[in-house]
């Protein structure tokens, strides 16, 4: 039995008595303390930083960027989305990380502990993880379903059923594309409206089945100390990034996509849009707000430099970003120049018909250039005569985003390239990947945060039962009406939550935590003291900038009543619809389910409805084997014994409270 227990408070917690490791007090007056196990670490730097780059490099940066650059002018758009990264992105990375790293707990914990009145910024970067899961993981389904037909010979996509009257091409499939009409009808077997659900597709429940499978497997039992999974998921993307690269800009017509990429148009930089779009940009594609970075950091050495981290991720993702843009453009630039000869090809064809004693066989794109200019044939004119309007800036311009650029116009140009099989298999094993690795992320914020609560049943239990639910609520995208709905979750359950959370994790550390003694805690754990550029951005321009993000898409919902994209069989064609009144409804809630907690949690805690000492004091440090998806890569760390601390310095005492295990009272 020790000789003596000493007993103190958190900062930001009066007369809350937590018990620390017993300490003894030497001849000299020393604190000398107790060994006591620390928690879990990781087994090494890579595991960490990869673990980071699977989370934050995900669908967004492959799917979403590259619309973006494509909507909001071209290289002109890399301007402002630097700055929004520089600004505003690395700032709140590395809160996230530091206050982790120091305060040694996840999200619920760490909230909680700077003060209780904010606390439910952990319980809504919780809520809000779980609702971008259950959707994510729909996205990963589709993944399945693209990627088990890509072993089919030829690809299903390539070609229109003749399912017809008298063995004639499908005229929905005619009328739109081969791409467009897999996507809508064999995929999805897409309803009318939101509000129509026609049953759950059972191919979609079987793949969204195993997805769930398999993230409860990587997330339950971890990858052993080898680490597999996160290297896997993390470096994996990039090899096939790398292999598409290589094929990409040879294809005919690269050059054309890369030119369209990279031309900035300037004009664009003074609509706001175009700006409020790099930062939300930013703020996604770093996955910060869900609570999981700060979980992982909390796994780090005290001394690991997570600034030195932060500025390292920030410059990944915009890389990945910027690479991923050059591989999807050159491809649609090679599709873009062959839909064109094509649509040349056509018209040749039919003013063959028309004027057959003029020569118009094998008539080059050039020739026939010239030739329409030479007899000034308007568009009317083209038109009456039955010609396709053939324009290849125009082919670039269509902007498509997220699923109708994965499975619908990149997939037109696999379909294009020699071996398209081992494309297509290429492209969705990468887009598994990246999908995988930040939903492993997503679901271990989560599931972390589930344990703070220190509910007492077996992780597997835990971690199962949450699957479980999450799948049957998935189901409801596995309907008719499901890409309806996962886009509407995408829209309101998570942007408002995670710019929220964003806005108060700032305003917390900065203003209550204090930014002067958060400088202190990356001096003291990296040797460094962060610069005025970091001090200046979390106390004014990071806050200000979300603020202006908020406000501004605030104001552009209002003005703008919200819409989504319904497919209209009859016309063969996407086609943009209001939200009914009762869909709406279910669009505020979630919206308040992301937001709304920071503020219970701050009413009932100023008003004691609850008592403060939540059980997550109790819990969250003593968390050894609670992350699930990196219990495979973690190691619990040897004892360690911090002496030589003068016991009549309340300073170093301060300092050794947060670097002590907290016994459960």
């Amino acid at each position: 039995m020790p000789e003596k227990e000493r007993k103190t408070t958190f900062a930001g917690i009066e007369d809350r008595e937590v018990e620390f490791a017993p300490l003894n007090v030497d001849e000299n007056g020393d604190v000398e303390v107790k060994a006591v196990p620390e928690r879990a670490a990781w087994g090494n730097k890579w595991q960490f930083m990869l673990s980071c780059v699977s989370l934050s490099v995900g669908l967004g940066n492959v799917w979403r960027f590259p619309y973006l650059v494509q909507q909001d002018g071209g290289g002109a758009f890399l301007i402002p989305y630097v700055l929004m990264m520089v600004l505003e992105g690395a700032p709140l990375f590395l809160v996230e990380l530091g206050i982790g790293q120091r305060l040694r707990q996840g999200s619920l914990g760490v909230w909680n502990i700077i003060h209780p009145w904010t606390a439910g910024i952990g319980v809504a970067a919780t809520i809000v993880s779980f609702m971008v899961g259950l959707y994510y993981n729909m996205i990963i389904a589709w993944c399945f379903y693209y990627f088990f037909n890509s072993f089919t010979s030829p690809l299903p996509y390539a070609f229109c059923p003749t399912t017809g009257p008298n063995g004639t091409v499908v005229p929905e499939c005619e009328m739109s594309s081969e791409t467009a009409f897999f996507w809508y009808r064999n995929a999805l077997d897409a309803s009318s409206a939101i509000d129509e659900p026609e049953g759950i597709k059972w191919w979609m429940a079987l793949c969204l089945l195993l997805s769930w499978v398999l993230v409860y497997a990587c997330i339950m039992r971890g990858i052993q100390s080898s680490g597999k999974v996160v290297y896997f998921t993390a470096l994996f993307p990039y090899l096939i990034l790398i292999i598409f690269f290589g094929r990409a800009v040879t294809l005919p017509g690269a050059g054309v996509g890369l030119k369209h990429l990279f031309t900035p148009k300037m004009e664009k930089l003074i609509d706001p849009t175009v700006w409020m779009d790099a930062a939300t940009q930013v703020f996604y594609s770093l996955s910060v707000g869900f609570g999981s970075l700060i979980a992982f950091a909390s796994y780090n050495p005290v001394n690991n430099n997570c600034k030195q981290d932060a500025v390292f991720m920030c410059i990944v993702t915009v890389f990945t970003a910027t690479f991923g843009a050059v591989d999807i453009f050159a491809v649609l630039g090679y599709k873009a120049v062959q839909n064109y000869h094509k649509c040349i090809a056509h018209n040749v064809d039919k003013l063959s018909v028309l004027y057959p004693e003029q020569f118009f066989v094998n008539m080059s794109a050039e020739a026939y250039t010239d030739m329409l200019q030479h007899h000034d044939f308007t568009n009317e004119t083209q038109l009456e005569m039955g010609l396709q309007h053939c324009d290849l800036t125009k082919t670039l311009d269509q902007a498509a985003e997220g699923t109708g650029l994965a499975f619908i116009v990149f997939t037109q140009a696999i379909v294009e390239l020699p071996g398209s099989n081992f494309w297509s298999v290429a492209f969705f094993m990468m887009l598994l990947a990246l999908g995988l690795g930040s939903q492993f992320g997503t679901m271990e914020g989560v599931i972390t945060n589930m344990f703070d609560m220190n509910i007492r049943v077996r992780k597997e239990v835990l971690t199962g039962v949450m699957c479980i639910v999450s799948f049957l609520i998935g189901l409801v995208f596995c309907t008719g009406a499901g890409e309806y709905w996962l886009k509407m979750f995408d829209a309101f359950a998570g942007t408002y939550g995670l710019v929220v959370i964003g806005f108060f994790e700032i305003v917390v550390v900065t203003y209550v935590y204090g930014y002067e003694k958060f400088c202190d805690d990356i001096e003291n754990m990296t040797g460094s003291r962060p610069g005025l550029y970091w001090q200046i951005c979390w106390r004014f321009v990071a806050p200000i900038l979300i603020i202006v993000i908020f406000s501004a898409t605030v104001v552009t919902q209002i003005m703008n009543p919200p819409t989504y994209t319904i497919w209209n069989s009859t016309l063969a064609e996407p086609q943009k619809v209001e939200y009914p009144p009762a869909v709406m409804a279910v669009a505020v809630l979630l919206m308040l389910a992301g937001t709304a907690p920071i503020a219970i949690v701050f009413l009932m805690r100023r008003f004691q409805c609850v008592k403060v000492d939540m059980d997550i004091h109790q819990a969250a440090i003593k968390r050894i084997d609670t992350t699930t998806s990196t219990t495979g890569m973690v190691r619990e760390a040897e004892m360690r014994e911090y002496t030589d601390t003068p016991h009549n310095s309340e300073e170093n005492m301060e300092d050794v409270k947060f670097q002590m295990e907290v016994v459960d009272a």
